[in-house]
C-alpha cells in the first residue's frame, strides 16, 4: 500500500550548542537531515546572537575543555591542527563557527529567539510553538511536525542561597556569566565553589599577586592532572596528510575513555578504582601545602562526584595570595563573607563557581497528557526512553537527554559517540512520519519504565549511588544524568529502533506494527542465550572465592546481552 508523503513535514530544533561537553547537539541532527535526507525544512532556534552556546557564554579566564580535543570534535569535521591536546574556549568557539559555515547551517538558525512554550496539537498532529525575540520581547506562534530539543543540561547557572547577599556592596557574578568590566587588580576576591570551573579560573586570576583570593569550598573533590600537551608541527602534519592517523589517535582516546568507566562499577570496590583513588591522593598531596593534606582528601569514593581535571588549581594553593577554607558560609555582610565559625573575610568581589541547575528541564513543554515537568515529577525525576524520547510527547526528541551519557564524570568521557548514534536514531523514527505512513511516534510507558528500572538497578551497583551529587535529583534523589555502562553499549541500543517499544498513529500504523514486530527468532535466541549464561554462572558459583563477585554481578551482564540480542535480531 502506498502513502502520500507529508508535504507539510517540518522540524524545529531548539538550541545551537549549549551543553559544555559537546556543544554540538543541534548540529548533528541538522547535518544528518541535510546529508542523509537532503532535507532543509527545519529551523534551529537559538537564544543567543550566534552559535556556540556555553562556549559562547562561558568566557571566564582559563575556560577550556576537560575532554581531549580530538575526541571532542565531530568525526565528520576533523580538525588536524589543534594546538594542544585540550582546546580552549576561543578555539572551540571558532571551530563551531567554522562547522556552521562549512555545513551551511547559519541560514537555518533563528538567533535571538526563545522558545517559551511548546504544546502538542492532537488534531493537527503538530507542535505549536510560542516563540519570542529576546531583544524586543515580541511574541508570535509557529508550528512543527517534530520538535528536537538540543538545549543541553549545563545551561542555567546555579546560585547558592546566601543570606544577606543583597546587602553586599561589591560586585557579584557567576563564572558562567563572567563580568569582564570588573578589574580584579588589587581586589580581594571571594570564590564560592571548588569544582571544575573554579579549578580553571582560580589559577588565572591569582597569577596577579595583587589579587587576594579566598576560596570557600563545601566538599573536598577528587583531582587528577590534565596537562595541555602541545602538538608538534610534525604531528599536526601527520594528522592532516597521512590517512587514518588522526582517526586512529581519536579511536585510542575513545578506548581509554571506555576502559576508565569500569573503575566506577561495583560501587567503586574494584582494583581499577583503587588504583585511581591512590593516584589521586598522591597527586593532591604532592601539589598542595601540608596544611591541606587531610582536609582535601574526599570521604566519598573516587568518581562518585565529578572528578576535577586540574590545570593548575592545586599548585595555585601554594601562592601567598590564595587561601582555601572549608568553613561553611553563614551570611554575607556589605563588605565581606562571614563563616559559621564566626570568622569574617573582607572581600570586594564575589564570584560563584557553583555549576548549573541540572534536574529541571528549562522549556515549558505540554503533551496530550500534561507537561514534561509533571511527567518527571511523577517519576521522581527526569525520565526518558534511551535518553531520547518520552511517553506522552509525540514526535519529541532530546539530544543529550536524561540517563544518556556520563557527561564529565571522568577525564576522557565524551558524549559525541552517543550523539552520533542519536541523530540517525531520531531520523529513523521520523522517516515514516515524513513519508506519510505515520503521523506521530512516542515510546510506550511500559517500555520506558522497564528501561529506566533496568538502568536504576544497574546504577545501584555503581559508585554514583554512594554519595550526593548533581547527577541526582536534588543531590540525594534518583540518579538521572549518568549511563551505567560503556557508551558503545548505548550506541548499540540506539543504532536501530525497537518498534515494539513505541506507540504510533497514522494511516499506516497497523501495517507498520505488523512489519516491525519482533520475530520469534529474536525471542527464542534471547531465551537460549540467557539460559546458557545462567547455567554457566551457576556452574562457576562457589568454585573459588574470586568467582563469587562475578556471580553476584552476572545478572546485570545477562540483562545487557539480552537487550543487545533483541536489538540485533529485531525485524
Amino acid at each position: 500500500m502506498s502513502y502520500k508523503p507529508n508535504n507539510e513535514f517540518n522540524i524545529a530544533i531548539v538550541g545551537a550548542g549549549t551543553l559544555k561537553l559537546t556543544a554540538l547537539e543541534a548540529f548533528l541532527p541538522a547535518i544528518a537531515l541535510r546529508k542523509k535526507w537532503g532535507f532543509d525544512n527545519f529551523v534551529i532556534y537559538e537564544r543567543g546572537a550566534d552559535v556556540g552556546g556555553t562556549w559562547r557564554d562561558n568566557t571566564y579566564p582559563g575556560c577550556a575543555s576537560d575532554v581531549p580535543i580530538h575526541l571532542y570534535s565531530l568525526s565528520s569535521d576533523l580538525k588536524p591542527d589543534w594546538k594542544n591536546s585540550h582546546g580552549t574556549q576561543p578555539e572551540i568557539l571558532e571551530y563551531m563557527r567554522e562547522v556552521t559555515d562549512k555545513r551551511g547551517l547559519r541560514k537555518y538558525c533563528s538567533f535571538h529567539t526563545s522558545v517559551d512554550k511548546a504544546e502538542w496539537d492532537a488534531t493537527a498532529n503538530v507542535w505549536r510553538l510560542e516563540i519570542s525575540d529576546v531583544r524586543t520581547g515580541e511574541k508570535h506562534q509557529t508550528r512543527a511536525t517534530a520538535l528536537i530539543s538540543a538545549i543541553g543540561v549545563l545551561v542555567v547557572p546555579s546560585f547558592p542561597k546566601l543570606q544577606g547577599i543583597e546587602s553586599f556592596k561589591g560586585e557579584v557574578f557567576h563564572s558562567a556569566r563572567w563580568n569582564h568590566d570588573v578589574d580584579l587588580h588589587g581586589k580581594r576576591v571571594g570564590v564560592v565553589g571548588n569544582g571544575s570551573s573554579a579549578a580553571q579560573f582560580v589559577p588565572k586570576i591569582s597569577a596577579d599577586p595583587t589579587v587576594t583570593v579566598t576560596n570557600f569550598a563545601r566538599t573536598p573533590m577528587w583531582y587528577m592532572p590534565s596537562p595541555h600537551v602541545p602538538y608538534s608541527g610534525l604531528t599536526k602534519w601527520a594528522f592532516a596528510y597521512i590517512p587514518f592517523v588522526q582517526r586512529i589517535h581519536r579511536f585510542l582516546i575513545t578506548v581509554e575513555s571506555e576502559a576508565v568507566f569500569f573503575a566506577f562499577k561495583y560501587k567503586g570496590k574494584n582494583l581499577l578504582s583503587k588504583y585511581f583513588t591512590r593516584a589521586s591522593i598522591n597527586y593532591i598531596r604532592s601539589k598542595v601545602p601540608a596544611k591541606y593534606h587531610d582536609v582535601m582528601i574526599p570521604k566519598d569514593p573516587y568518581g562518585c562526584k565529578r572528578v576535577v581535571r586540574d590545570q593548575g588549581y592545586l599548585p595555585a594553593l601554594n601562592r601567598p595570595n590564595v587561601e582555601l577554607t572549608f568553613e561553611r558560609i553563614s551570611h554575607i555582610e556589605p563588605d565581606g563573607i562571614v563563616t559559621e565559625a564566626g570568622d569574617k573575610v573582607p572581600v570586594d568581589v564575589i564570584v560563584y563557581g557553583t555549576g548549573f541547575v541540572t534536574d529541571n528541564y528549562p522549556m515549558n513543554l505540554r503533551g496530550p497528557r500534561g507537561t514534561l515537568k509533571e511527567y518527571n515529577d511523577a517519576h521522581g525525576g527526569p525520565q526518558a526512553y534511551l535518553g531520547t524520547t518520552v511517553p506522552g510527547f509525540p514526535n519529541f526528541f532530546m539530544m543529550q537527554g536524561t540517563l544518556l551519557t556520563r557527561l564529565l564524570i571522568i577525564a576522557f568521557a565524551s558524549s559525541l559517540m552517543t550523539l552520533l548514534g542519536q541523530a540517525p536514531h531520531i531520523l529513523d523514527l521520523l522517516a515514516p512520519v515524513r513519508d506519510g505512513v505515520l503521523t506521530s511516534v512516542s515510546p510506550k510507558d511500559s517500555a520506558t519504565d522497564k528501561y529506566n528500572d533496568m538502568l536504576q538497578d544497574r546504577l545501584e551497583d555503581t559508585v554514583w549511588s554512594q554519595c550526593a551529587s548533581w547527577y541526582r535529583v536534588g543531590s540525594h534523589g534518583r540518579i538521572f544524568s549518568t549511563f551505567p555502562g560503556p557508551l558503545c553499549e548505548l550506541w548499540w541500543w540506539l543504532r536501530k529502533p525497537h518498534w515494539e517499544d513505541f506507540e504510533f498513529e497514522g494511516p499506516g500504523a497497523k501495517e507498520w506494527r505488523r512489519r516491525h514486530a519482533s520475530s520469534f527468532l529474536a525471542q527464542f535466541g534471547t531465551v537460549a542465550l540467557v539460559g546458557a549464561l545462567g547455567s554457566l554462572a551457576f556452574a562457576s558459583k562457589g568454585s573459588s572465592d574470586g568467582l563469587s563477585d562475578f556471580v553476584d554481578h552476572a545478572g546485570h551482564f545477562v540483562k545487557d546481552v539480552q537487550s543487545w540480542l533483541v536489538q540485533l535480531l529485531a525485524v
